[in-house]
């Protein structure tokens, strides 16, 4: 067999994300429980990484989210580089799904566990930030970024954050497709950090960082604002929705009508 670092092709990922989605869906349920929550604490320390960054920042809105957007792909790099269950990345198990090699009940076992895990892993995160407390860190003017990301998150209407977590799940299920097709370590990092950077740049919605942010928001304000409390239920469940319409839809039904549909493989490779 001849040794090549060249990239996988769009079609040889494919097949090995619809592979990957058949064992995933079928992983036991405490591995997939463990996995998941150190994704969530992964997405969370992005996110946390994220708010210290742009905190006072004097490089001007653009840029600083740019450089934001840097920091934050931290959380994808854990989680593909070290190995995790990450629910809106497993949004392309829907390609086995689409093939009939799952059924529906293990595709949304895979799904409800992964966020469930990812859920603890970023509430739990939030508990050791507070009890470090980070939010004083710039002399309080941590404490004033994230309570500020919260309110912006909590104040999106449900078309707006609909909309934004569509265009999320979108980029960030590209980031792992262009991950998978990486052969090397330093090769899906830098496939990670592009999408992921336009991503915050641009202001869309992740709902598993916002299970960090918007919890740590309303711990900093001590749950004393209605507003901040129903807008975030608001949000995390309607980004929720947007995500997995951008990663089912855009990403993985997209590629599988492209490669894995009945008579695609008569199609020349790319």
């Amino acid at each position: 067999m001849q040794l090549t670092m060249d990239a996988y092709t769009p079609r040889e990922i494919a097949h090995k994300i619809e592979t990957l989605g058949v064992t995933k869906a079928r992983s036991d349920t405490l591995s997939l429980l463990v996995l998941a929550v150190l994704a969530g604490a992964f997405i969370a320390l992005g996110a946390l990484f994220f708010t210290v960054v742009v905190t006072r920042s004097a490089l001007g809105f653009g840029v600083s989210r740019l450089v934001g957007g840097v920091a934050f792909s931290l959380g994808l790099i854990l989680v593909i580089i070290g190995g995790a269950e990450l629910f809106t990345g497993n949004n392309l198990v829907a390609m086995a799904w689409a093939s009939r090699r799952i059924t529906s009940a293990e595709l949304l076992r895979n799904w409800v566990l992964v966020y469930v895990g990812n859920a603890l892993g970023a509430l739990g995160t939030v508990v050791l930030v507070l009890l470090g407390d980070v939010a004083q860190f710039g002399d309080g003017a941590v404490r004033e970024t994230a309570l500020a990301i919260g309110r912006h998150k909590a104040a999106l209407g449900v078309v707006e954050a609909l909309a934004l977590g569509v265009l999320c799940n979108g980029l960030v299920c590209l980031a792992v497709w262009l991950a998978m097709g990486g052969r090397s370590v330093a090769d899906k990092v830098l496939a990670i950090v592009f999408p992921i950077t336009a991503f915050v740049t641009m202001g869309f919605e992740h709902s598993i960082a916002n299970l960090f942010f918007l919890p740590y928001a309303l711990a900093l304000d001590r749950f004393g604002d209605a507003q901040l409390l129903g807008g975030s239920v608001r949000n995390l469940l309607t980004v929720t929705v947007g995500n997995i319409l951008g990663g089912t839809v855009l990403v993985a039904g997209v590629y599988w009508l492209a490669y894995l549909r009945p008579g695609a493989e008569a199609m020349p490779a790319k």
